[in-house]
């Protein structure tokens, strides 16, 4: 809508990703903020809340009766910003808002039959969920790929590609958000453990990408100039929006959780977010926080398999440190001041090529 306006209504200002990426986040904002209060309290008078899992720490008893599902209104309300002030036959956008949809339908569909039975496990099973994450991201990479992605792969701190793998990167790409998507799905345990480091990475990733879209900044910054990849950037800005709505109900003690309506297409935008910018092995250090979880997953059941012993108390890790007795909004805030640490040197390596 608000690109009509520069092109029907001369408004010049408009044309600017900048003020329509600062225009979407408010809207985002904004529009999350009225509808979560409102969804609430539909969630707890259809006691649509998500069973505890049995295993998890004592502590974790008092959120019994929480409702879940927030993602629904964090995912809707990011694709409505987005639909008022991005270009919408840019088909990079139309990856990101596919991303969006698809992950989140998987996420709806698993949150709401944990919730119809009232247990934890009943939710879709491993391997159907993965077949349908798997499925997903396929069709989005396809996409990019027909679409003319570059099929390039570059490292951080190296201004030139490593090399083109060709047809064959989609397979990485899949393989990109897939994990991603599971990593912050995993990550998910605690009042705004997720949400924080997700905040911070897509500001990181929506930065990149504006660079990257910007023939004179990626020129300057050795960065890989990727055409109409900008606008990406405004549907970051977007979720940026929603999600720091969503921390206002979500932080300790929650009133809300997002679910896996709202896990999974977190981390598979990040993963597409990535690919678009070329900051595929960067995702490591702008989410370390979700691989840090989920390699403590790895290494658990790894080593139980092989040894018949636990290397954590409990995995995934945020649950290692409150079965030691760590208070959980410290060891919310400490994840979060590691990220913000790990993106903040994902940044500084733009300028360390």
């Amino acid at each position: 809508m608000f690109y009509w306006f520069y092109r029907h209504l001369d408004i010049n200002i408009f044309q600017y990703i900048s003020v329509r990426a600062g225009i979407g986040f408010f809207i985002s904002f904004f529009l999350t903020m009225y509808l979560m209060p409102k969804f609430i309290i539909w969630a707890k008078n259809k006691k649509a809340s998500q069973p505890i899992y049995e295993l998890a720490p004592e502590s974790h008893k008092v959120k019994v009766g929480t409702p879940t599902m927030g993602g629904v209104v964090f995912v809707f309300s990011s694709i409505v910003a987005s639909i008022l002030t991005i270009k919408l036959n840019n088909f990079y956008v139309v990856g990101g808002l596919m991303t969006l949809a698809l992950f989140s339908l998987i996420g709806i569909k698993d949150d709401f039959s944990k919730i119809a039975n009232h247990k934890n496990d009943a939710g879709l099973s491993a391997r159907m969920k993965l077949i349908l994450q798997i499925i997903s991201a396929v069709i989005v990479v396809l996409v990019l790929y027909f679409y003319g992605h570059t099929t390039e792969l570059y490292t951080p701190f190296y201004k030139l590609p490593i090399f083109d793998i060709g047809f064959f990167i989609t397979i990485f790409w899949v393989i990109v958000i897939v994990a991603a998507s599971n990593a912050v799905n995993l990550t998910d345990g605690l009042d705004g453990l997720a949400t924080v480091p997700s905040v911070m990475a897509f500001c990181t990733l929506s930065i990149i990408i504006y660079i990257s879209g910007h023939a004179i900044l990626s020129s300057y910054l050795l960065l890989p100039n990727i055409k109409l990849s900008g606008e990406l950037a405004i549907l970051g800005a977007c979720f940026v929006g929603s999600l720091i709505a969503f921390l206002w109900f979500n932080s300790h003690p929650a009133q809300i959780f997002m679910g896996d309506s709202g896990s999974l297409p977190i981390g598979a935008f990040m993963g597409y977010m990535a690919i678009v910018g070329k900051s595929e092995i960067l995702l490591i250090l702008v989410g370390f926080i979700f691989v840090l979880e989920t390699v403590s997953v790895i290494l658990q059941v790894g080593s139980y398999k092989l040894r018949q012993k636990r290397v954590f108390l409990m995995a995934p890790i945020h649950h290692h440190f409150e079965k030691k007795g760590w208070n959980e909004n410290k060891i919310i805030v400490r994840f979060w001041i590691i990220a913000f640490m790990t993106n903040l040197i994902a940044l500084m390596s733009l300028k360390v090529r």
